[in-house]
């Protein structure tokens, strides 16, 4: 899986970072979310789907690598 962060969308909400600190930071400068992590290990897929199901912002979403 691949996430993707559309910083445009983000509102600095940091849902994301609470639900999956490994994978998702925040730039304080830019008030947006940043992918520590651009292809997380499959045993987070359940924290990583659960932060981009409650992005606010919508801003969050994860690709399936082909």
């Amino acid at each position: 899986m691949r996430v993707v962060a559309d910083t445009d969308l983000c509102q600095g909400h940091q849902l994301c970072q609470g639900e999956s600190p490994t994978v998702f930071g925040f730039d304080e400068t830019a008030d947006v979310v940043v992918v520590l992590d651009e292809h997380p290990d499959e045993a987070l897929r359940a924290e990583v789907t659960t932060a981009v199901r409650y992005c606010p912002a919508f801003a969050l979403s994860l690709e399936e690598d082909s």
